[in-house]
């Protein structure tokens, strides 16, 4: 059901207060902060199903310096982070034959959100719910900086891959596509 006019205005309301100079402080932030990761919150207007392309844009970057966080399971249903650049897809049936599982599907957003604790368009691999294993294309790791989710939608992180890779210790893949 659409939104109405005054639950609209709102909204918008809302975001343009999170997106000017204070920002809610999520569970990726307070995970970086903790961790000592030096890094630039970076604020954007959000756009429902626009991804990395409109992220990238609305920040004057290259969407290959952008980093999407996806949450897929296996035929187990066993949970897994997996790291891209923005202007790549994940080719989930090399994954799998990498992980030396049967299959990997993207999870549902409820199954993600239960892994995370973060709404798809939002999730960040840092300061996730459940400690979930985390992959990372290889690539990624030559980027000088990175533009990753900081844990709500509208709001990446510019950090060094060197730090995430300090952070989250993923295994490198090369699964794009």
């Amino acid at each position: 059901m659409p939104l109405s006019f005054g639950e609209t205005f709102f909204q918008q309301a809302c975001e343009d207060v999170l997106t000017k100079e204070k920002f809610l402080v999520t569970n990726a932030v307070r995970f970086l902060r903790e961790q000592k990761v030096e890094f630039i919150e970076r604020p954007y207007r959000y756009e429902e199903k626009g991804g990395t392309e409109v992220a990238a844009k609305a920040l004057g970057v290259d969407e290959h310096l952008t980093v999407k966080t996806l949450v897929m399971e296996d035929e187990k249903k066993s949970p897994l982070i997996i790291l891209m650049h923005g202007d790549k897809e994940v080719s989930t049936r090399e994954l799998a034959r990498v992980l030396g599982v049967k299959s990997i599907t993207p999870c549902s957003s409820e199954t993600a959100f239960k892994h995370t604790g973060y709404m798809v368009g939002g999730i960040s691999p840092f300061g996730t719910k459940k400690q979930l294993p985390v992959y990372v294309e290889e690539t990624i790791l030559s980027l000088p900086r990175i533009l990753i989710n900081a844990g709500r939608r509208g709001l990446l992180c510019e950090m060094s891959p060197k730090d995430m890779v300090r952070v989250l210790n993923p295994i490198t893949v090369h699964v794009a596509r």
